[in-house]
């Protein structure tokens, strides 16, 4: 309680006046304190702590990834050689189907029972942003709340920012981390409606289509560069009186991946019905899953796909480095806005302007 203060201009006036509350600062100072704590941790620290299995520490080094700041870039990709070496050991399996499928809910049942086993589970969501303002939902810990509570498993929605490429390249760093942090199965889910299922199956050993009954392309030949991917396909949402249209399905799913020509992996893709709902067929998903690695192993080419993997990773990551070079270069900034007003004002090709820029900045390149 704060004293009373007295009008000292009039000593018999029964005015009492309280002081004035003291104001807090604006900044909380023990926000600012672990702010700048977080700040400082070097490298090393950073890759001790994720080898330790601190979940905060491997979070923080996910957003450094993630995020597009140079510095922060920089940092990442020393955090990410110093981890490489204990990455590798995970079984990486992607997961796709349209939305309303039922990804979410059977990532969720299939992971609590695999936690229930005794692995250690990261999934990775890859989220759909928002084309205007490159914000997105990044609903899945929301969807998968059981999973999300449970100690042994990391749920990480990355927002797609309208760039599969960038999405594909930081994925696969984002692995590299949780295999580091101890994550033995690594799910990589997508949305399901566009071409962000080849940027998956590039980095996943196992890829899983879900599919429903009686959604009208059991058949259609648009789907097939999807199928042609799938190492398994499963009905969901076989339970109740959709059971027998499942059922129906999994048979004409079947018989067209029978037409299909025989996959490298020499596996051949099964196709069964599941209820993420009654848990019915989801130990099958993980038994499957599970057979597909070890056919895979025996044969070799479970190692060759990883080979063929990390080279495509370096030619990507080349790519990328090449152009954001290109595109941050002063001169090509300047040189580029003339000449996108000459292309618009049909002074120039835009095949010309494009190779008078890349000539340009080979020429300064050599200087």
């Amino acid at each position: 309680m704060y004293d009373k203060v007295i009008d000292t201009e009039n000593p018999n006036s029964s005015l009492k006046v309280q002081k004035a509350v003291e104001q807090p600062d604006q900044v909380n100072k023990a926000f600012l304190t672990n702010f700048k704590a977080k700040q400082q941790l070097t490298t090393t620290q950073y890759a001790d702590g994720i080898l330790e299995g601190n979940r905060t520490i491997l979070a923080q080094a996910i957003t450094l990834v993630e995020s597009s700041l140079f510095e922060h870039q920089e940092k990442a990709q020393q955090i990410i050689e110093k981890c490489l070496p204990y990455a590798g050991k995970s079984v990486r399996v992607g997961i796709t189907g349209v939305p309303g499928v039922g990804k979410s809910t059977t990532i969720e049942a299939l992971g609590n029972k695999l936690t229930k086993q005794g692995h250690k589970l990261a999934v990775l969501a890859i989220d759909p942003s928002s084309e205007k303002t490159k914000g997105s939902i990044l609903g899945d810990k929301t969807r998968m709340e059981t999973l999300a509570n449970d100690p042994n498993a990391f749920i990480r929605p990355s927002p797609s920012a309208g760039s599969l490429g960038g999405v594909a390249r930081k994925t696969r760093e984002i692995i590299v981390l949780c295999e580091a942090a101890g994550f033995d199965v690594i799910f990589v889910e997508t949305v399901g409606v566009g071409q962000s299922e080849v940027a998956v199956a590039s980095m996943v050993d196992f890829f899983l289509l879900l599919q429903l009954a009686n959604a009208g392309d059991e058949l259609q030949g648009i789907k097939r560069g999807i199928m042609e991917m799938a190492d398994a396909i499963t009905i969901n949402k076989a339970d109740g009186d959709n059971k027998t249209l499942s059922e129906l399905a999994a048979r004409q799913y079947s018989n067209a991946l029978s037409l299909f020509p025989p996959s490298a992996s020499g596996w051949t893709p099964q196709v069964f019905t599941c209820s993420a709902y009654t848990l019915e067929g989801i130990d099958k998903i993980w038994d499957v899953i599970g057979q597909y690695v070890q056919h895979t192993k025996d044969n070799g080419y479970f190692y060759t796909k990883r080979n063929e993997q990390n080279l495509r990773i370096l030619s990507e990551t080349i790519n990328y480095h090449l152009t954001e070079r290109f595109y941050n270069d002063d001169r090509i900034k300047t040189m580029l806005l003339q000449m996108q007003t000459d292309v618009l004002e049909n002074k120039i090709s835009a095949y010309i302007a494009a190779q008078m820029l890349i000539e340009s900045y080979i020429n300064e390149q050599k200087r």
